[in-house]
């Protein structure tokens, strides 16, 4: 057999055990759930990997510049083999392109192998830890093939040649189907194609939770087989490169939830193995190697121990830097709501917030008309059914906490120097059941919502305007689902509207005083707002100092998700660690936008800046120009 047909025969034994490999694990992923199948997405791959995934990878441009030249390499070598071998043209100027893909491809690799020889703690080792060999064997025993002319290449060459591109090929045949790390190849492009948010590819910022068919018996994940199928395939999708570990801020804190390892964790239990081969940090003061799961097996405690699900703040970090773009909340609070609603799992004080929630509408247990008390002396009206007003505003529940008074106070005040026609949703409003969505509670998340909406309803308004972000997502993007839409605007995207086109005058400081801004994830990530409060805080007169973390890729300051109420252990404070990013900036204060930012970032002890939210900052200008 000349090595022509050699290679020939190796690509397509190539193929079919690779084929084989994905029927087997395709027949693992067909255990998941129903779920929409778009197959127009296997056209949009291309663009979905070379733009929406390659915009995130490219914020390591060390793994962005190795991952075009690797990845790209083998693509390349790989569909000019089927070309050139697959279909025996035997060209040997397709040999000269193959030859070059392949060089390439050893470049990549060989930056692969510096990077593994002294790795970032959050990359996961053991198989993942052959990669560079494997790669290079098979780019260097196929350039040896197609670049030495047969008269030349010896048999003794010819057969090491052969065998390291036999070894090459196995990585990747094999990886499918065995669950090996160049699983992700195949399932990771698959994944781009059937993404559980396909919306995501098409520039919208898809962050709201999906309503649970309750009437219907579906009380969210317990066993692997409760995820759809293309969950189940994005989990295999995961390239175990810890980024969302190293964002995670429970993970910082040494709380027991590392995300990383939840995906992994999740992809034993589909494939119906324990977490022993697993070689990535572990969960912090959890054992690795102690769980085992199954498809069709409870995820808690056998897989997942509960208080890992109790960590997340649901911050979406780890979503915002997985290049892979999988969704690792959704599974979180997927978990959660079994855990609630199934078994009535809530830890610390989850179960009185939750308690609060269902018999007072508030989670403090307070009586609805008390929320507004801090209006009484401001002479502002309160909606009602056939008095149409431009602008409602609604408080949230940080009303009944005198530090946010202080921050509703002075929203007022701006808005009746910008003359705005407003009014407070009072008596009426609710919580939004945010918490309780959060906390894995969607029965009582889906009858508050039901109930706003029904109040809402009656009143007549353009717009919604709040100063919570929590409130802001739900009325947003979780109630259209039940029938509630509005327009809702944070109270600095509405109060940089009104500077720009001149409603709302400010007389700004004589000097520029230095500020850090602390982004709250559920305006920032979930809602993409970051410009509105800094274009305030520059219209004010202030230098806008970034931490370190800031944007999209902010640091959680812990007050999401229910974190607070569950109150897992860990070794540090998560706002503790926020508030060491804003000293570093040298900033006397920290302008923030969220009432639950405000109360985390105030409650650390010690020397630190000021915590004041923009709006506060805004009402200090007025008052200087009146």
């Amino acid at each position: 057999m000349s090595v022509a047909h050699a290679i020939t025969a190796l690509f397509w034994l190539t193929m079919a055990v690779l084929t084989a490999g994905l029927v087997r694990r395709a027949a693992l992923w067909r255990v998941g759930q129903a779920a929409a199948v778009d197959w127009s997405g296997l056209l949009a791959v291309p663009k979905r990997y070379f733009v929406d995934l390659h915009h995130v990878v490219a914020r390591d441009p060390y793994i962005a510049h190795t991952h075009v030249a690797t990845a790209g390499g083998v693509v390349a070598a790989l569909g000019l083999v089927a070309l050139n071998y697959g279909l025996a043209l035997y060209s040997p100027a397709l040999d000269w392109a193959i030859l070059a893909a392949t060089a390439v491809m050893l470049v990549g690799t060989f930056f692969v192998w510096l990077r593994r020889r002294s790795p970032p703690a959050r990359l996961s080792r053991g198989a993942w830890d052959r990669l560079p060999y494997t790669l290079a064997a098979f780019a260097v025993g196929l350039g040896l093939l197609v670049a030495v002319p047969p008269a030349v290449l010896s048999a003794g060459l010819a057969l090491v040649a052969l065998l390291l591109l036999l070894a090459g090929s196995s990585e990747l045949a094999f990886g499918i189907g065995l669950g090996t790390p160049m699983k992700h190849a195949v399932a990771g492009l698959l994944h781009l194609a059937f993404h559980p948010r396909p919306e995501r590819f098409a520039n919208v910022r898809s962050t709201a939770l999906k309503p649970l068919a309750l009437e219907q018996g579906d009380f969210g994940v317990a066993r692997p087989a409760d995820f759809r199928w293309n969950q189940l395939l994005s989990f295999d999708a995961c390239v175990q490169c810890g980024k969302c570990e190293a964002a995670c801020p429970a993970f910082a804190a040494r709380q027991p939830l590392n995300p990383k390892k939840v995906i992994q964790d999740l992809v034993a239990g589909l494939a119906g193995t324990s977490d022993a081969a697993y070689a990535g940090s572990a969960y912090p003061g959890l054992p690795v190697g102690a769980h085992h799961g199954a498809p069709h097996a409870a995820i808690v405690p056998e897989l997942i121990e509960p208080e890992t699900l109790w960590s997340c703040t649901t911050c979406r970090a780890c979503v915002e830097e997985c290049p892979m773009l999988i969704e690792h909340v959704d599974a979180i609070v997927g978990m959660r709501r079994n855990l609630n609603l199934a078994h009535g799992d809530a830890p610390g004080k989850a179960a009185e917030t939750l308690a609060n929630l269902r018999e007072t509408e508030t989670q403090g247990g307070f009586a609805r008309a008390a929320r507004y008390n801090w209006a009484i002396d401001l002479e502002v009206a309160t909606a009602a059914p056939g008095a149409p007003v431009d602008v409602l505003i609604v408080a949230g529940e940080g009303a009944f906490d005198m530090r946010y008074q202080r921050t509703l106070r002075a929203l007022i005040k701006v808005l009746k120097s910008a003359n705005v026609d407003f009014a407070l949703f009072g008596e009426a409003e609710r919580d939004t059941g945010d918490i309780a969505r959060r906390l894995g509670d969607e029965a009582t998340f889906q009858e508050l919502a039901r109930r706003n909406i029904a109040t809402l309803e009656a009143l007549t308004f353009t717009r919604i305007v709040t100063p919570d972000p929590h409130v802001l997502h739900s009325l947003r993007n979780e109630y259209p689902p039940f029938g509630g839409s509005y327009e809702v605007l944070h109270h600095t995207t509405f109060l940089a509207g009104l500077v720009s086109n001149g409603k709302l005058r400010l007389a700004p400081s004589a000097e520029a005083r230095p500020i850090t801004y602390h982004d709250p994830c559920y305006l920032g990530r979930y809602n993409g707002e970051f410009e509105a409060p800094r274009a305030l805080l520059r219209s004010l007169g202030f230098d806008v100092r970034e931490m370190q973390r800031s944007g999209a890729r902010s640091r959680c300051c812990g007050g999401g998700g229910g974190a607070p109420l569950t109150d897992i252990p860990g070794k540090q404070r998560i706002p503790d660690m926020r508030m060491a990013d804003a000293r570093e900036t040298g900033a006397p204060i920290v302008a923030v936008g969220c009432p639950q930012c405000t109360a985390m970032l105030e409650g650390v002890v010690g020397d630190r800046p000021e915590v004041l939210d923009v709006v506060e900052l805004v009402a200090e200008c007025v008052e200087r120009r009146a």
